[in-house]
């Protein structure tokens, strides 16, 4: 029960520290109190009201005098040791004298007993030591809450430091998984198997120049995958140039049933992009319309900038089979490419970016991109300059 008390005051006093002042204060003054009463007024007797009544007005008016003690002390305190030790006894004397003349005065209206007056000296030394006492009882208190203070702050800090290496440990996980992710995508397997498979099957049938240039193609695109992190942004014509590695890799092997509608604005072209943005979702369209479609189809890219922000717009025509919508969000379907692509993008951008996906009537699925617009600085010159010239 005294520990559960002890807890809830403990608990009150730090959440309001001028209530706790006033605590430690006044349980000073009572203890006094109570030890006169206890060593004094009982031991030499007889006592009545007016003894009574001059330990509590001596108690508040040593109260008095200990809150000009505080004031003067926290003056002070930035000041050198010997300086606040010079100050704190000359404090304790001069305060220990006042007291003792006051209570005295005191004691003699109220009871009438002038001969007291012949104690002073015995009067002063109690009054000096009861105030050395309460010097003690503040600087104690005070190094004390300083020390508790510096202790929170080293373990706010401790806090912070443990919570920062989670969040730079948690981050460095999640770029580990983003790069292990756009490896994959890199070195897609059906990808890797499909065109292998299609060099073997040009050497079969004599088409060596052929599959040398597939083989030369697919070492390009392959180092250019591996070289660049999916992570850094790069110009929108420099990641079509890089997509175009790829296509031209997939155009060996379908030829005629492949093509391309690319529409890219002057403005766009500078824009910049993350690494290997459009390579899964393309990658997609050839899997599941361009493959699965017996006349192939068509893969249309648009770029255009408006309002600060790049619009990136691709489709293909679709397949002979149906596809429903619920698969597009399937880790088996079309959607792998474009979550893929989604996680990239909020990793990159947050909440400042958008990603729609939606059916043509045609059968195909239309991608649509927006992202920040953004310049190297050269390119923002060159923009501006082009922007006089016109």
């Amino acid at each position: 029960m005294a520990y559960r008390i002890y807890g809830a005051v403990k608990r009150y006093t730090n959440s309001h520290p001028t209530r706790k002042f006033w605590m430690w204060q006044t349980g000073f003054w009572l203890f006094v109190s109570i030890t006169s009463f206890l060593t004094l007024t009982l031991w030499y007797g007889p006592y009545n009201w007016m003894h009574m009544l001059h330990i509590v007005i001596q108690a508040a008016l040593g109260l008095g005098l200990s809150l000009v003690m505080y004031w003067l002390f926290m003056v002070t305190w930035d000041k050198s040791l010997r300086y606040r030790a010079w100050v704190g006894v000359i404090t304790v004397i001069l305060a220990a004298f006042l007291w003792t003349i006051a209570r005295l005065q005191t004691f003699v209206i109220l009871t009438g007993e002038t001969e007291e007056w012949q104690q002073l000296g015995g009067w002063h030394f109690a009054s000096i030591f009861i105030f050395l006492c309460w010097t003690g009882l503040f600087f104690g208190i005070r190094y004390y809450e300083l020390l508790q203070t510096e202790h929170g702050i080293m373990l706010r800090a401790e806090s912070d430091a443990r919570e920062e290496q989670l969040k730079r440990m948690k981050a460095q996980n999640v770029a580990r998984d983003a790069q292990l992710k756009m490896l994959r995508y890199q070195l897609n397997p059906h990808f890797l198997c499909n065109t292998l498979n299609a060099i073997n099957s040009l050497v079969e049938v004599n088409e060596t120049e052929k599959a040398q240039n597939m083989t030369v193609q697919l070492s390009k695109f392959l180092r250019h995958s591996l070289d660049n992190n999916p992570d850094t942004k790069i110009t929108l014509e420099n990641e079509v140039k890089a997509l175009n590695l790829y296509l031209e890799i997939e155009k060996t092997r379908f030829e005629d049933r492949l093509k391309l509608d690319f529409h890219i604005d002057e403005a766009a072209k500078q824009a910049l992009v993350p690494s290997l943005l459009l390579q899964p979702i393309i990658e997609n369209s050839m899997k599941h319309a361009i493959a699965q479609s017996e006349e192939g189809g068509t893969i249309s890219l648009d770029a255009s900038v408006s309002d600060g922000k790049l619009i990136l717009k691709l489709s293909d025509t679709g397949s002979d089979k149906k596809i429903e919508k619920s698969k597009v969000q399937s880790s088996t379907s079309r959607g792998v490419g474009l979550r893929n692509t989604d996680e990239r993008l909020k990793a990159l951008y947050i909440n400042d970016y958008d990603v729609d996906i939606r059916f043509l009537p045609t059968g195909g699925l239309i991608t649509t991109i927006i992202i920040p617009c953004e310049y190297h600085q050269e390119a923002i010159i060159n923009i501006h300059r082009q922007k006089v010239v016109s």
